[in-house]
């Protein structure tokens, strides 16, 4: 078994939940996948962090976040990973607020400035590509050069990504889970 092989049993396990529910999108489904189940489990966020990377391995980026919260636990899954692989590689992680903080620093992307880097959009699972936008244009905005978006689970974002003019890759699709 692969990490790859590894994480989709848990997402099946711990994430997929049947039922009918209302989509950040505003979008009703029948079956939601949870992925904050995934990426705060103590099994689940080493292999989020490590199929990511290895998802994303031939582009370049030096920091990774996205749209606070699904993002979070992502991006530093993927921190941790970096580091414990030993290869020397130096990944920093930051979190993209919804909207502007009116105090301290008002900074809209918390963490190691991003401003002339090149960074990882990610989400945990994304629908209409919405939250992951939302965050690129921050990240634009505050100087970001973005090279493309990363998801665990792609639930039909990948079009609405790629006319934004970002590469965009998946570890997993509702063809993986069955949907």
């Amino acid at each position: 078994m692969t990490d790859r092989d590894d994480l989709l049993k848990l997402v099946l396990d711990l994430a997929v939940v049947r039922g009918r529910v209302t989509l950040s999108s505003g979008q009703v489904a029948d079956w939601y996948v949870d992925l904050r189940r995934l990426t705060l489990h103590h099994a689940g966020a080493p292999l989020v962090g490590r199929v990511l990377l290895d998802l994303v391995a031939d582009w370049d980026f030096d920091a990774v976040g996205g749209l606070t919260l699904g993002a979070d636990p992502v991006a530093s899954a993927m921190l941790h990973a970096a580091a414990a692989r030993g290869t020397g590689r130096k990944l920093d992680a930051f979190v993209v607020r919804k909207s502007d903080k009116a105090h301290g620093l008002q900074r809209r992307v918390e963490g190691p400035d991003v401003a002339g880097r090149r960074v990882l959009a990610v989400e945990d699972t994304s629908t209409t590509g919405g939250s992951v936008l939302t965050a690129v244009e921050a990240l634009r905005e505050a100087g970001a050069e973005v090279v493309g978006v990363a998801v665990i689970v792609d639930r039909g974002a990948e079009k609405a990504v790629r006319a934004a003019g970002l590469s965009y890759r998946s570890a997993f699709s509702l063809a993986d889970l069955g949907q």
